[in-house]
């Protein structure tokens, strides 16, 4: 949410911060906080780019999960049989199983 309301990292929202800094850490920092007043249709556009920004993440992690499942299996198998993984095994793991590297982008 922080991202949206906060740092302006919402295309349909735009680069303004309708979030405080502040509140109590003892009341916890929404309870002790005074959110500026807003319109129910911002909020509303909040919660929709919210939504949007976690399904598209979502979406991204899952098609990489899939695209590199025969790395994964091979990692689960290789850490049943020693517990733990060097770096350099990982690095070799990767690039025996030709991992699918993830484009950076924006959502």
């Amino acid at each position: 949410k922080q991202m949206v309301t906060r740092f302006g990292m919402s295309e349909r929202v735009g680069q303004v911060a309708l979030a405080q800094d502040g509140g109590s850490p003892f009341l916890g920092r929404q309870m002790g906080s005074q959110q500026a007043p807003m319109s129910s249709e911002t909020k509303a556009l909040i919660d929709s780019e919210v939504s949007r920004l976690v399904s598209a993440a979502y979406s991204r992690a899952k098609a990489l999960l899939t695209d590199n499942r025969q790395a994964l299996d091979a990692l689960a198998k290789l850490l049943i049989e020693k517990e733990t993984v060097t770096a350099e095994e990982f690095a070799q793991l990767l690039t025996d199983c030709e991992v699918k590297v993830a484009e950076y982008g924006i959502y």
